[in-house]
């Protein structure tokens, strides 16, 4: 049983210390949208051509990806309080291979960017859009790692506190893809 010195953060699945990275995580990406938000109010016709050159394909692709790693994330932790440590494991895995997925199509798609003249110092679009999408990339790197081990180290706990991180990457891109590639 879990001490009540965490307070509210007790209350929560997986070890209250994922959630105090998770807040943080969140303000941060937070605070790179409100400055590509502010950044875009200042010049929005910029914006808009750069917008335009995204492969929106690739990112809807990506945000299909990320959404069923999600489902098997949550698949894992359901299987794993059943007492289905195969399935568990399996669905950790699968949801891991989709991360993996992910950043291939992201990969393809930086090619095309830079192929297409496209880069970080292109206009101050790209900047913001190889420094937020990257940053997320990044962290699914790190959230296929967390997957990963935790597929090995199987504890409900260990189940609950890996995937609260993978539905963090995936909540992140939910507000990272439409800011970046629909919203005008």
């Amino acid at each position: 049983m879990r001490s009540s010195g965490w307070g509210p953060l007790s209350a929560l699945p997986g070890n209250p210390l994922m959630w105090v990275l998770i807040a943080s995580e969140l303000a941060v990406f937070a605070l790179a949208l409100a400055g590509y938000a502010g950044a875009r109010a200042k010049d929005p016709s910029g914006f808009a051509a750069a917008q335009d050159q995204l492969d929106r394909v690739a990112g809807t692709i990506n945000t299909a990806t990320l959404l069923t790693s999600g489902l098997f994330a949550a698949l894992a932790n359901e299987a794993r309080r059943n007492g289905d440590r195969g399935w568990a494991r399996w669905s950790l895995l699968a949801a891991a291979a989709l991360g993996c997925l992910f950043l291939l199509v992201k990969g393809f798609e930086y090619g095309g960017e830079i192929a297409a003249g496209n880069d970080i110092d292109s206009s101050p679009f790209f900047t913001l859009y190889f420094l937020v999408t990257g940053f997320h990339a990044l962290h699914v790197i790190l959230g296929i790692g967390i997957l990963a081990v935790v597929a090995f180290f199987d504890s409900k706990e260990n189940i609950e506190t890996g995937t609260a991180f993978w539905h963090m990457v995936d909540l992140i891109w939910i507000v990272v893809f439409p800011s970046f590639y629909l919203l005008r």
